[in-house]
């Protein structure tokens, strides 16, 4: 859906406000309280209803204006074109929808344009405000994952609500190990209660046992009662036989006679059918005869009075040429006044050729291209050549100007790097200044150098000595384990325990071959070379300290000063060489631009004359006034062969209308060689004539149609009516009436018994017994014998419930002065009474612990299901707001919430992110949650300055996404002008108190 235009008949300050041609991405730009929100308010009223009085969003009722609402004009992909009105009525506001197609309904046609949406949906899904990234400042670290989720699977923070709702209320009424929730004192209150119920019970044993015998009376009771209930319903059911037993075996034999007959085909009512048939057949058959004598007199009177049919089919051409007979005498005047135009023609012709002096013939000047574009170029060309001429001098003047300057400079840059020194005596004067500078450094260095030099040198004897130390250690302990694996080899030797002898072989050459590598001076080479170095690095000062010479510093500096200064001023005019170099190639640019164009335009006039055929002389200067002239040239000839060719059709004409009329005479006249006149006078009676035999002629053959038409009808009823009477012979099998008849007295009989046994069934349907049980007794040969018994069966067990009922009476009083008697009633009671609040509360906390299993199988189902592809469009979006820097969201394996992923796979909570960070993760969230789950609701996706705490760089590549979503037409709301140079001026409004206007 796409809102193309908007009339605000009056809401809130908005009065008579037209907003048309709304682009695709469409800023509203305005200050506080200009009107944003009330455009906003006004989108989501016409589309969901005006806000109710118990609502407690505002009604922008205008305080000014007594029209409340307006219209808008959308375009739907399904539906086409459709204007959308508004205005105050009922609660909602009375709507009115009218469509391109001329279809005009109310909300339930909006409903089909908005698929069901209502204004809390719509908003949560593709409306944006700063409210939505304000919570998430407001939010605690553990809920902005949860937040985020929601944000993602309902657009709004209701999710993330109900999970927190959910566990506070759980939490509020049982915790395992807690004390304070009210399900947890419920608990410990039953225990402590079911404590001294035990303790009570104890001392009544005699009470259990009572209790015990009661209930044991009571199911001998309820068995006895099963039973009684058994027998009267069987009595009942004996009862109902003795009823039905008559019906039943009437039934019996109805069927069985049914069964005799057998089946029987024969059609409903058959024998008054084919009664009927009979009367209507032989009227039928006398009617047709006498149609068809009447249809034979009248073909002869047909052919009596035939017309000339031949005369008749020429009748139009024939009119034609009698109706242009009186024509003749104009088309003569006509002929005369085109002979004098040629004349005059003739002789403006002669005058245009004399001034354009062209050797071109008619053919070759009419096929001269003159149409509206060839006379555009050819003033376009003329214009431009006069153009150019009056800039060729500007050019030249400004060209010579600009060289001038430029030689000048150079000129100066010449000059002053004459005087600038050479490289070499720089490079000489530099370091003789700084050798002197350098001197005291060269001799701290020097000392430093020495200092290090004896350091080291005490150093490295140091470490000879303690070096020295070390290798006899180490021989030492390196000859005992040589000592110790020589002796395994030898015991390995002379034991022939060959691998002992290979551990005593390899574990001699790898000591020594340790102690070759440990004893190497590799330290003292290292030492050695490190103080060459700096002995070296001691004689090269030296030898610069000896070569240093007491020179006057002061005078070199000041050539150093000099030349410095001397380089800035050549830099200067390098610079200022540099900028004129520019304006110099431009002023020669535009010379060679204007010799461009100037050849061009005399292409271009070259090849329009070529085209024109006129010659390069006369284009150079008079190319439209040539053009002129052929173009009347052009004129006259055309003029001149309009009338050549009316000449020729007046000829024609004259021509067709006599050799036409003296061919109809020689054809239909008797009378040979009449003037123009009498022969029209003569075909017209002739025609008249012919008409009079046609109309007659017409009427008689209507006539004969009618009869030809009844015979027909008459033949085919009585057709049908054979038909009817053979088919209802076919259907009852027959070959005779009289088998007919015999076979319909049957199927009477036949009917008769059917009848009586759907009567018979109607009072069965109403009885209690099913048919099997109908059938079990038919065997029953004395019905009220059974029911004597079962009655006398009865009397005994009501007999012996009666003495249970009793006994049952007495133990329930011994039960109840127990109970009176002691506090174990009163116990009792109170433990009943607790354990029934227990199980109230218990049942409530369960409601809420179910809720919240529903709302996490639901989360998970979502996030198995539809998240997937919402999260691969996010990790895009969030991808391109971050330059890269963040990759993937994943989501968290228990509950909701989402982990982000950094380019160097650094995993994230949403709660560690940055606050700008997890706004641009916001904004992704919501527009993948747009663009993909609900991508087949194209609705305008509404933004209200939702990016205002972001920084220019953030803003920038924010806007430059929403540019990218193309399928959604984007309503975007600010009142920052510094956010207006990233959008495209002509789709910015401008609001201001009560007006809309474009910004250009």
């Amino acid at each position: 859906m796409k809102i193309i235009e908007m009339h605000i008949y009056g809401y809130g300050q908005l009065e008579n406000v037209k907003i048309t041609n709304l682009s695709d991405f469409q800023v509203f730009y305005g200050e506080n309280e200009a009107g944003k929100s009330t455009i906003m308010a006004f989108i989501h009223s016409i589309l969901f209803g005006f806000p109710t009085k118990q609502q407690s969003d505002l009604r922008y009722e205008p305080k000014h204006n007594s029209k409340y609402g307006g219209k808008i004009r959308i375009y739907h992909e399904e539906y086409g074109y459709a204007v959308i009105e508004r205005i105050k009525g009922k609660a909602a506001g009375d709507v009115k929808v009218v469509m391109d197609t001329g279809t005009i309904g109310g909300e339930e046609l909006l409903k089909e344009l908005t698929a069901n949406f209502d204004k809390i949906l719509f908003q949560a899904i593709f409306s944006f405000n700063l409210q939505g990234l304000q919570n998430i400042h407001q939010l605690k670290d553990e809920d902005i994952g949860k937040f985020l989720f929601s944000a993602g699977t309902l657009g709004t923070e209701q999710l993330s609500k109900a999970e927190t709702f959910l566990q506070k209320e759980l939490d509020s009424r049982f915790k395992p190990s807690g004390k304070k929730p009210f399900l947890n004192e419920k608990l410990q209150a039953l225990h402590e209660i079911s404590g001294e119920l035990k303790k009570a019970a104890a001392k009544n044993k005699e009470y259990e046992s009572l209790v015990t015998k009661k209930e044991w009376l009571q199911q001998e009771m309820a068995a006895i009662t099963d039973s009684l209930q058994e027998i009267s319903k069987k009595v009942g059911e004996l009862n109902e036989w003795k009823r039905i037993e008559p019906i039943v075996k009437e039934d019996r034999r109805v069927n069985k006679e049914l069964n005799e007959l057998g089946e029987i085909e024969f059609p409903a009512r058959g024998i008054e059918r084919i009664e009927k048939l009979n009367q209507l057949i032989h009227p039928y058959d006398a009617e047709v005869i006498s149609i068809s004598e009447r249809i034979e007199n009248m073909k002869q009177e047909l052919t009596a009075i035939e017309p000339n049919i031949s005369l008749l089919e020429n009748e139009p051409a024939i009119l034609t040429l009698l109706d242009q007979v009186p024509i003749m005498e104009q088309w003569n005047l006509e002929k005369q006044q085109c002979e004098a135009k040629l004349a005059e023609l003739e002789d403006k012709l002669s005058i245009i050729r004399e001034k354009l002096h062209l050797p071109l013939n008619e053919e070759e000047i009419l096929a001269i291209n003159t149409n509206i574009y060839m006379k555009n170029q050819v003033e376009i060309v003329s214009r431009k050549r006069q153009k150019l001429e009056e800039v060729k001098k500007e050019l030249e003047a400004r060209y010579q100007e600009e060289k001038n300057a430029l030689e000048e400079i150079e000129k100066d840059v010449r000059f002053v790097e004459r005087q600038v020194l050479a490289k070499q005596e720089r490079l000489l004067l530099e370091e003789q200044v700084s050798v002197n500078n350098d001197k005291k450094s060269m001799e701290w260095e020097l000392k430093s150098l020495q200092e290090q030099i004896e350091i080291f040198k005490q150093a490295n004897e140091r470490d000879r000595a303690v070096s020295e130390s070390m290798n006899k250690q180490k021989r030492l302990q390196f000859f005992l384990f040589e000592f110790i694996l020589l002796g395994l080899l030898l015991y390995g030797m002379f034991t022939k325990q060959w691998v002992l002898l290979f551990f005593g072989v390899l574990g001699c050459v790898g000591i020594a071959i340790f102690m070759l590598k440990s004893t190497k001076p590799i330290k003292e080479e290292k030492v050695k070379q490190t103080l060459n170095g700096l002995i070296e690095k001691e004689t090269t000062l030296k030898q610069k300290l000896e070569s240093a010479k007491y020179l006057d510093i002061t005078k070199l500096e000041n050539q150093l000063q000099l030349d410095n200064q001397r380089r800035e001023e050549l830099q200067m005019l390098k610079m200022s060489l540099k900028q004129q170099h520019p304006q110099y190639t431009k002023a020669l640019t535009k010379l060679d631009e204007w010799e461009i164009e100037s050849a061009q335009n005399k292409e271009k006039l070259l090849s329009i004359s070529s085209e024109l055929k006129i010659p390069e002389y006369i284009a150079v200067s008079f190319l439209q006034e040539a053009f002129e002239l052929i173009e009347q040239c052009k004129s006259i000839y055309r003029e001149k062969n309009q009338l050549h060719t009316r000449l020729g059709q007046i000829n024609q004409h004259q021509t067709q209308i006599g050799e036409g009329l003296k061919s109809y005479e020689n054809r239909f006249l008797q009378v040979k060689g009449l003037d123009l006149h009498n022969s029209a006078y003569l075909l017209r009676n002739k025609l008249k004539e012919e008409h009079e035999k046609q109309i007659k002629s017409q009427e008689r053959i209507g006539k004969l149609d009618d009869l030809t038409a009844d015979f027909k009808q008459k033949s085919q009823e009585l057709v049908l009516l054979q038909a009817e009477h053979d088919k209802l012979l076919q259907i009852a099998k027959t070959e005779t009436e009289q088998l007919f008849y015999e076979l319909g007295e049957k199927a009477e009989k036949h009917a008769q018994l059917l009848e009586r046994h759907d009567y018979l069934q109607s009072q069965l349907q109403y009885s209690i017994l099913p048919e099997q049980v109908r059938e079990s007794y038919l065997s029953i040969h004395d019905s009220d014998e059974v029911i004597s018994g079962y009655n006398l069966e009865a009397q005994q067990l009501q007999a012996k419930l009666k003495e249970l009922q009793e006994h049952q009476a007495s133990i329930s009083y011994e039960i109840q002065i127990l109970e009176e008697g002691g506090v174990y009633s009163d116990i009792l009671h109170h433990y009943k009474q607790k354990k029934f609040e227990l199980d109230e509360a218990a049942k409530e906390w369960s409601v809420y612990c179910l809720s919240q299993q529903i709302l996490a199988q639901t989360i998970d189902k979502y996030k198995s299901v539809h998240l997937p592809r919402m999260l691969s469009k996010a990790e895009e979006y969030m991808l391109f707001l971050t330059n890269g820097s963040y990759r993937k969201i994943h989501l968290q394996k228990a509950g909701s919430g989402f982990l982000v992923e950094r380019e160097d796979h650094t995993i994230f909570e949403a709660k560690e992110l940055s606050q700008g960070t997890m706004e641009q993760l916001y904004v992704s969230i919501r527009l993948a949650l747009a663009t993909t789950l609900y991508e087949k609701y194209q609705f305008p996706i509404i933004i209200d300055d939702s990016f205002v705490n972001f920084d220019a760089k953030r803003t920038s590549k924010v806007i430059e996404l929403l540019k990218t979503l193309e399928r959604n037409q984007l309503l975007f709301f600010t009142c920052h002008a510094h956010l207006l140079p990233l959008f495209q001026r002509e789709n910015i409004l401008s609001i201001e108190k009560g007006a809309v206007q474009v910004i250009y």
